[in-house]
């Protein structure tokens, strides 16, 4: 392994096995989002780039996450706040609750719920393959509890 290899990223690999040719401005939009523990919309990844290197533009950030959605190196996700926002496709499964007051993104995984949902799905006469959680929600109240 090289040394600049060894320094990669995951999101950097993932571009690498799909040959995509890596700019200096797309290498440093790559890192920005390996990154990130959030979910950015490109704004936020814009923003956090353009930090690191005042050249990158906003149009060159949206061209560039488009680039790794469509490679499937990004997914995306829109969760209700009118942002489209976007984490690695690498990560491993998990399921999404968003705080509908502070827009916070909690992933979760819960062993229940993933067997109720291949349970359902056989049910129906289904083989799962992939699925998609999300749950919107409030913070309780201490008295509500």
């Amino acid at each position: 392994m090289s040394k600049a290899s060894a320094k990669e990223t995951p999101l950097e690999a993932l571009c690498a096995q799909k040959g995509l040719r890596m700019t200096g401005q797309r290498r440093i939009i790559a890192q920005v989002l390996s990154k990130s523990d959030d979910h950015p919309d490109v704004e936020e990844v814009y923003k956090r780039s353009s930090a690191v290197d005042p050249h990158i533009s906003l149009s060159t950030v949206y061209r560039t996450v488009r680039l790794f959605e469509e490679e499937g190196i990004l997914e995306r996700h829109e969760f209700r706040d009118g942002r489209a926002r976007y984490e690695r496709v690498d990560k491993q499964h998990h399921d999404h609750l968003i705080d509908m007051k502070s827009g916070e993104v909690i992933e979760f995984r819960n062993e229940k719920i993933e067997q109720l949902q291949i349970e359902i799905a056989a049910e129906l006469g289904f083989k799962l393959i992939d699925h998609r959680l999300e749950l919107y929600g409030v913070p309780i109240k201490k008295d509500e509890a």
